[in-house]
C-alpha cells in the first residue's frame, strides 16, 4: 500500500539535537467513474493537485476548469498555465472515458455497473541543510475497482502487475523503452523540478505552522473489563509530528497492543493522528499523552484522568485507502464503493488498467505531464479500437506496439514548441 510519507525529524527527547531534513512531495491523482454517479459532490471525473498533503488545484467533470486551490498559485502562475491546464485535464477526462470502456470490455463487465478507474503520480523530494532539493522517490500507480492494478518501479525501470489480469498491459508497456525512460525522467527530475518550484512560491504559506490541538479520552470497548484508551492530536500543519503514550512514565508500543491511525488529512488543509492502547478497566497506572510537534513549537502532555467518554463527540476522519492510494480524494471514492455495492450498482469483477490523458499544448509548462516535448521525439499515436477517435494524451508518452498508428503524420519530432507539454498518444491498457 501507498502512503504518503511525513516529514521526518528525529527528536532526541531531553537533549532537543534534532536532524534538520524535511520530505516533500508533489502528487497528481485522478479519479473517473464510468457514468454519473447519482449521490450528492461525487463527479464522474475528477483530478487535482496535491503538495505535501495540501491541495494546489482541481478540477472536475462538472466545473470543467482547472483552478488554483491556493492563493499563492493565483499569485504566480499566469492565466495561460490555466488555460493550458484545462485542456489538458479535458483531453484527460476523455482518456479515462476511453479506457474505462476498453477495460470493461476485457473484463467481460456490462454497462450496467459502476467502475471507477483511479491513477496517482508524483514525486516527493528532501531538503538539505543548504536547501537543495533532491530526490527521493516517485509514485505512478493505477487502480481498477478499488484494486491494485499497475505500477512503475522507478528504481529498476520496469512495470509491475499487482494483479494476474495487468501482466498483459505490463508487457506491453514494458516493450516501449521510451516509455519507460519518459516516466523515470518525469519522476526524478521534471516533477522535481516543478515541486521546487512550487516550494519557492509558496514559501510564505508552508512556513505558517498551525498548532495541534490534544485530546486523551478512553471508551467502551465489546470485552465488558476493557477500555480503548486514545490520544488524539489534531488540526496541525506541517504533517510531521510525534505522538507518545506513556504508563507510568514507559513509553507503549507495539508489542503492548498500540495501534495508530498515522497522520491523516483533515477537511481544511490540516492533519491529525490518533494512536490508541486497549487497557483493562481496572487499570490504576498514570497514563500520558504527549504530542511534540516542531513547526508550531508545541510540546503537550496530558494526563489520562481515569474518566470514560459515553459518547463520540471527539470524532476523527477516517483516511481512505483504496487499492494502496492514500489520498483525500480516495477516501471519498471508498464510500461510493460502499454506496454503489449497497445499492447493487458496483459490479464484483476485478479488472486491468489504465493510463493518462493529454499534452497541456503550447505556452506555459505543465507540471502534470509526464513528457517533456524538448527531450523527446513524439511516439506514434494510437487510436483506439472500437473508437471514432483517437485519444489524446501525452503525460508519459505511453505507447502499446500493436496498436500503434499514425496521425496526421505526426510520428517524430515534437509538437507545438510546448517545454513541457506533449501531443503524444496513450497507449490502451
Amino acid at each position: 500500500m501507498l502512503k504518503m510519507h511525513v516529514i521526518t525529524v528525529f527528536v532526541l527527547l531531553g537533549t532537543g539535537l534534532t536532524v534538520n531534513s524535511e520530505i516533500h512531495s508533489l502528487k497528481y491523482i485522478y479519479t473517473a467513474f464510468s457514468k454519473p454517479v447519482e449521490l450528492p459532490g461525487i463527479h464522474e471525473f475528477t483530478a487535482m493537485g496535491q503538495m505535501d498533503g495540501r491541495m494546489i488545484d482541481y478540477y472536475d467533470s462538472d466545473v470543467q476548469k482547472k483552478v488554483a486551490k491556493q492563493e499563492w498559485m493565483k499569485d504566480k502562475l499566469p492565466e495561460d498555465y490555466w488555460e493550458k491546464g484545462t485542456q489538458s485535464r479535458q483531453s484527460k477526462q476523455q482518456w479515462f472515458k476511453v479506457n474505462i470502456d476498453i477495460l470493461k470490455k476485457r473484463m467481460n463487465q456490462t454497462d450496467d455497473d459502476i467502475r471507477v478507474l483511479q491513477w496517482i503520480h508524483g514525486c516527493e523530494g528532501e531538503t538539505g541543510p543548504d536547501g537543495t532539493l533532491k530526490f527521493v522517490r516517485g509514485v505512478d500507480m493505477y487502480n481498477y475497482d478499488g484494486q491494485d492494478f499497475l505500477s512503475f518501479d522507478d528504481a529498476h525501470s520496469v512495470w509491475v502487475a499487482a494483479a494476474d489480469i495487468a501482466v498483459q498491459t505490463k508487457r506491453k508497456w514494458d516493450e516501449v523503452q521510451v516509455l519507460k525512460e519518459y516516466t523515470k525522467g518525469y519522476l526524478e527530475n521534471e516533477c522535481i523540478d516543478w515541486l521546487s518550484k512550487f516550494m519557492t512560491y509558496g514559501e510564505k504559506q508552508l512556513k505558517a505552522a498551525s498548532k495541534p490541538d490534544v485530546h486523551v479520552l478512553a471508551k467502551k470497548t465489546r470485552i465488558e473489563s476493557n477500555l480503548m484508551l486514545s490520544c488524539l492530536a489534531t488540526g496541525f500543519y506541517p504533517k510531521d509530528i510525534i505522538l507518545i503514550i506513556r504508563r507510568n512514565g514507559r513509553v507503549l508500543t507495539r508489542e503492548d497492543g498500540l495501534i495508530s491511525s498515522g497522520v491523516r488529512p483533515n477537511g481544511d488543509d490540516t492533519f491529525q493522528r490518533r494512536d490508541s492502547v486497549e487497557i483493562l478497566k481496572s487499570d490504576i497506572a498514570s497514563f500520558t499523552c504527549e504530542v511534540i510537534h516542531k513547526a508550531s513549537s508545541v510540546f503537550v502532555k496530558k494526563d489520562w484522568d481515569h474518566k470514560v467518554d459515553g459518547g463520540n463527540n471527539i470524532g476523527i476522519i477516517v483516511g481512505g485507502a483504496i487499492g494502496g492510494l492514500l489520498v483525500v480524494v480516495l477516501v471519498a471514492v471508498a464510500v461510493v464503493l460502499v454506496v454503489l455495492k449497497k445499492k447493487g450498482k458496483f459490479g464484483s469483477n476485478q479488472s486491468p488498467t489504465s493510463g493518462r490523458s493529454s499534452s497541456s499544448g503550447s505556452g506555459q509548462a505543465d507540471p502534470e505531464e509526464a513528457v517533456p516535448l524538448n527531450k523527446s521525439p513524439v511516439v506514434s499515436v494510437i487510436t483506439v479500437k472500437g473508437s471514432k477517435e483517437s485519444v489524446n494524451s501525452g503525460d508519459s508518452g505511453r505507447s502499446t506496439g500493436s496498436d500503434q498508428g499514425s496521425s496526421n503524420g505526426s510520428s517524430n519530432g515534437s509538437s507545438n514548441g510546448s517545454p513541457n507539454g506533449s501531443d503524444k498518444k496513450q497507449p490502451e491498457a
